[in-house]
């Protein structure tokens, strides 16, 4: 494992830079969201849904929180600590934050842009 962990590394590093849409601050949540959603593996034309959805649960707020439901961070988690998965830091990380809400992306719907056709049929999701 930790040698393919070394590997996959050495390949990553000659990946160009993910570079983000010019309307979104690189050093902004919104930009981390971006990378980490190419990263993740998600195409590039997901990024307007992903961004709606975020936008409309969190304004991309790593530290918002539903004060009736509870639900909290950027991809407003419910519970909050499901996000305890990705990482311990999940109160206070948006990164671990995004990270978890991209993969229960894709295990739920698939892609960002069922994600957020559920939501705007039910208004949640």
């Amino acid at each position: 494992m930790k040698q393919l962990a070394r590997r996959a590394e050495r390949i990553a590093k000659r990946l160009p830079p993910v570079v983000v849409p010019t309307d979104v601050d690189p050093a902004s949540n919104r930009g981390l969201g971006y990378r980490e959603m190419i990263e993740f593996g998600f195409p590039r034309d997901q990024w307007a849904y992903l961004d709606a959805l975020w936008q409309r649960e969190s304004g991309w707020s790593h530290l918002a929180e539903n004060p009736s439901s509870g639900a909290y961070g950027i991809p407003q988690s419910l519970p909050a600590t499901k996000m305890a998965v990705v990482g311990s830091d999940w109160r206070t990380n948006p990164q671990t934050q995004i990270r978890w809400g991209l993969a229960y992306i894709a295990a739920r719907y698939g892609s960002a842009q069922k994600a957020w056709e559920h939501s705007q049929r039910t208004g949640w999701y």
